[in-house]
């Protein structure tokens, strides 16, 4: 079993301080207790998010794990391409520095592993015929 964790983007944790932090804190200081609960709510959540992102290949299998919202399996084997790429839309990643996993025939994933280098080389190992689409760069196996 092999562990990765998602990067996280400093942008996006500055951001959401920022936004609802100095929500918070003007709600607090307004007294206006009910929407600072909710607000307070949406933080925990989001720490929550973040602290539970990661990626596991274990027995063949990589799993997606996001939180209590997405735990996700894929078959090793069905992975047809790994491409690097800073698509915005939403996804298991904490970054816009993503991996896109291609699988099955038209499914996709975009998730964010820290270490890319050890986490296609950890999928290689299983399925060497996946095709790694790198900036600037092209491997198959």
């Amino acid at each position: 079993m092999e562990k990765f964790k998602s990067k996280i983007d400093l942008w996006l944790i500055l951001f959401l301080a920022i936004i609802l932090g100095g929500m918070l804190i003007k709600l607090l200081y307004d007294g206006v207790w009910l929407v600072s609960l909710l607000i307070f709510s949406q933080i925990v959540f989001i720490a929550h998010m973040f602290t539970t992102t990661f990626y596991v290949i274990e027995s063949e299998k990589l799993i997606i794990k996001c939180g209590f919202l997405i735990n996700t399996s894929i078959s090793v084997a069905t992975i047809k391409k790994i491409s690097e790429t800073n698509n915005i839309m939403s996804s298991p990643a904490l970054s816009l520095d993503r991996l896109e996993i291609l699988y099955n025939k038209f499914d996709t994933v975009m998730i964010s592993p820290k270490d890319k280098t050890r986490f296609i080389e950890a999928i290689q190992s299983i399925n060497p015929q996946v095709e790694i689409k790198l900036k600037h760069k092209t491997f198959v196996n």
